[in-house]
């Protein structure tokens, strides 16, 4: 459940959506997954909008049928996580049988700096919620003045990570959602007099890319996998060549639709 804000809709609309998948030809639907930035702008969602109660039972009776309802929680820093929201956070978890994975870009101005993440992923832990990624903000409206590095996210990963206990560890990043699919930055590295960035698929357009660690040339002022080059005088990384035929192929099918579309 994305574009936008799922949690925006009435719970009679979510009843549209979700309670057919109670038939017995949606078994194979074992996940319900909310993407939503409501804990944290509008928390009263789930706890005393007129249709909240209704809510929190329609989730608990997915629950109860089979299914797992995954929230994805937007948090981009420990002071969105106040009384409110997080006994919003506790009601999903205790009445609705919700699960809070937690995510957020890493901003400059924001949270760039791992004295924040630690903090905010320790909270979240303290309140039954799962630190799920660090990503990298995409190149979409003022992203210019909240950009960082490459660089510098590693660091702030890093940073934060060794101030957690190992259940924080199951924050992943910093992460790009790229066109050819999300590529981690796994580290920096010296290698044959060579500075590196470790590269590695976490999801990709072609399911033989995941988890295949590739290399790039470390460059200290890149902020996107756009803006690298492959390391060890490669001329491309593994994947350009195939990225770009499913690209083409995916645009020559779409002409194609248009075409019948428009006779």
């Amino acid at each position: 459940m994305t574009g936008g804000d799922p949690a925006t809709m009435k719970t009679d609309v979510w009843k549209k959506v979700l309670l057919p998948l109670l038939q017995p030809e949606y078994d194979h639907v074992q996940t319900i997954r909310m993407g939503t930035k409501a804990l944290t702008y509008h928390p009263y969602r789930f706890l005393t909008e007129p249709d909240a109660d209704e809510l929190i039972e329609l989730f608990a009776t997915m629950r109860n049928h089979g299914k797992h309802v995954s929230i994805m929680g937007h948090f981009s820093h420990h002071q969105e996580m106040g009384p409110v929201t997080l006994e919003a956070v506790r009601r999903l978890r205790e009445e609705g049988g919700a699960t809070i994975r937690t995510q957020s870009p890493v901003m400059r101005h924001i949270n760039d700096d791992p004295d924040v993440w630690a903090t905010m992923w320790d909270k979240q832990i303290q309140n039954g919620m799962i630190p799920y990624y660090m990503f990298i903000a995409r190149d979409t409206g003022a992203q210019n003045y909240f950009e960082i590095t490459l660089s510098r996210a590693l660091d702030i990963y890093q940073g934060a990570r060794k101030q957690v206990s190992g259940l924080g560890h199951t924050a992943r990043g910093p992460s790009m959602s790229s066109g050819p699919g999300k590529i981690c930055v796994v580290g920096r590295e010296t290698v044959a007099n060579e500075d590196i960035f470790i590269l590695k698929f976490l999801q990709a357009r072609n399911n033989d890319w995941c988890d295949r660690v590739f290399f790039a040339k470390y460059d200290e002022k890149a902020t996107w996998i756009d803006q690298l080059k492959p390391a060890f005088g490669e001329k491309k990384f593994f994947f350009e060549d195939e990225y770009h035929a499913i690209i083409d192929e995916k645009q020559r099918k779409y002409d194609e639709m248009q075409k019948e579309l428009s006779q």
